[in-house]
C-alpha cells in the first residue's frame, strides 16, 4: 500500500482544485520542486503529479516544473496530464519519470496503452477518471457514456501496471475516499488499482488498512496533506505499523 502525495500542477505552481474545476483552484505552493522535496524529507517513497494544463491542452505544458521536482528529489514519480503519443511517453521516461500515466488517450486510443505497455515494461498506467461510474477525458471537461470498469477490462492483458482511479465528485473535496466503489473495480480487474479523490483524514488511511482493501495497491493524497487534516508522518507510521508498505 504506496500513499502518493499529490503535486498538481498549474500555471508552474502547486495547485488543488476542487472536483477538477479550474476555476476552483486554490495555490499550495508557488514552488513545487521544494513542495517535492519536502514530501521526499517526510519519508514518502513515491511522487504523484498532474500536469493539469497539460491535460486540457493535450500535451505537455508544466514541464520546468516537472524537470525540477526531478532534478530535487531522488524518489520516483509517476506523472500525467497531456500524455497523448508514444513520444511523450519515451520524452518523460527519458526524462526520470518512472512511470506515465495515460488518461484521456486511454479513452480516444486505447492502442497507444498497448503499444506505450509493451515497449516500456512496468513504467505505463492508466487514470480512469469518472464521475458517476462514467468515464471522464479532457481534464475531467467531458464525461463519456463508457463505464469506469469497461474501460478498465480493455487494458486487462496490455500489461498496463496500474490503474489510477479517481472519483471526481470527491476530488479536493475532503469527504473520504470512495472506497467501495475502488474496491469493487480492484476485485473485477487483475491490473493494480490506485486510489485517489477525497481522502481526508487519518481515518481513510485506518480504511485502507482493513482486509477488504488488500486488493488496492495504493491511494493517493492531495488537499488534506497541504491544508493539515492528514499528519503525513502520522500516516505513514500507520502503514509502516500495518504491515503494508509505506
Amino acid at each position: 500500500m504506496i500513499l502518493f502525495p499529490a503535486i498538481d500542477l498549474k500555471d508552474g505552481l502547486a495547485v488543488r482544485l476542487e472536483q477538477g474545476d479550474m476555476a476552483r483552484a486554490t495555490i499550495f505552493n508557488r514552488d513545487p520542486a521544494e513542495q517535492a522535496r519536502q514530501f521526499e524529507e517526510i519519508g514518502f517513497p513515491y511522487l504523484h503529479i498532474v500536469d493539469l494544463d497539460g491535460a486540457f491542452a493535450g500535451k505537455p505544458v508544466n514541464a520546468a516544473a516537472v524537470e525540477r521536482i526531478l532534478e530535487l528529489v531522488s524518489i520516483p514519480v509517476q506523472l500525467g496530464g497531456g500524455i497523448r503519443n508514444l513520444a511523450t511517453v519515451e520524452g518523460w521516461l527519458e526524462k526520470g519519470i518512472t512511470r506515465v500515466i495515460i488518461g484521456t488517450a486511454a479513452v480516444r486510443d486505447p492502442e497507444l496503452v498497448k503499444t506505450a505497455a509493451r515497449a516500456f515494461p512496468g513504467r505505463v498506467a492508466v487514470g480512469l477518471d469518472a464521475r458517476g461510474g462514467r468515464v471522464a477525458v479532457e481534464g475531467w471537461a467531458e464525461v463519456s457514456d463508457l463505464p469506469a470498469l469497461d474501460l478498465a477490462r480493455r487494458f486487462e492483458d496490455a500489461g498496463v501496471a496500474a490503474i489510477v482511479y479517481t472519483e471526481i465528485s470527491r476530488d479536493g473535496m475532503l469527504t473520504g475516499l470512495d472506497l467501495d466503489g475502488t474496491i469493487a473495480l480492484a476485485e473485477a480487474i487483475s491490473i493494480p488499482v490506485i486510489a485517489s479523490g477525497g481522502l481526508a483524514s487519518i481515518g481513510d488511511i485506518e480504511k485502507l488498512i482493513e482486509p477488504r482493501a488488500k486488493k488496492l495497491a495504493g491511494a493517493i493524497a492531495g488537499r488534506a496533506l497541504y491544508d493539515g487534516r492528514l499528519d503525513a508522518r502520522k500516516a505513514l507510521a500507520l502503514l509502516k505499523s500495518a504491515g503494508a508498505v509505506s
